[in-house]
């Protein structure tokens, strides 16, 4: 897997991306570490920049704790799409799962860079989602065998379940003194 040409494909033309990424054998680990933990890094290191106003040691914390946040969220994720897919008609497999989770938010991650902007990085990145959203109704039929009729729905218990899970996680990060003073 080329990272350039595989975030190229799944952000131009996620149509043909997806049967290649279901063709690639692939494990948990490569996933993590050739392409979540590298394209999710680029949100984080962007807050660094982009609200370093805030104050460096608080910009440092706030995207350490979302970049971690993001490697939990996505593996708990995948074992979501995994125990559901069966009720939309496809098939459990947690690799593939990861594979449909991760390559997913491939929008998202590219738009991490957004964060430049400081807080008005932000709605930019939410309208990114709305096509990861998209590249997940594409890849779900693809990747998790999910009927496409239930693709929508499907797809739309993923999102309310990411929502959620950022709730949780964003809460608890707040919580615990990450949030950059003055957010």
């Amino acid at each position: 897997m080329n990272l350039v040409d595989r975030v190229k494909g799944i952000l131009v033309s996620p149509k043909t991306e997806w049967p290649k990424i279901a063709a690639e054998p692939m494990t948990a680990q490569q996933i993590y570490t050739g392409y979540v933990m590298i394209l999710g890094a680029i949100g984080p290191l962007a807050m660094i920049i982009g609200w370093s106003n805030l104050g460096l040691g608080s910009s440092v914390r706030f995207a350490l704790a979302h970049y971690v946040i993001l490697l939990v969220v996505t593996a708990i994720l995948a074992f979501i799409i995994d125990a559901v897919a069966p009720k939309f008609g496809g098939t459990k497999d947690f690799v593939e799962s990861l594979k449909l989770a991760s390559f997913s938010y491939t929008a998202a991650y590219v738009a991490g860079i957004l964060h430049l902007l400081g807080h008005f990085g932000g709605p930019l990145v939410l309208i990114a989602m709305v096509y990861a959203w998209y590249t997940f109704y594409l890849g779900a039929p693809v990747l998790r065998k999910c009927s496409p009729d239930k693709a929508v729905a499907f797809t739309a218990v993923i999102v309310i379940s990411g929502f959620l899970l950022g709730i949780v996680f964003g809460g608890f990060a707040s919580s615990g003194g990450f949030a950059p003073r003055g957010f």
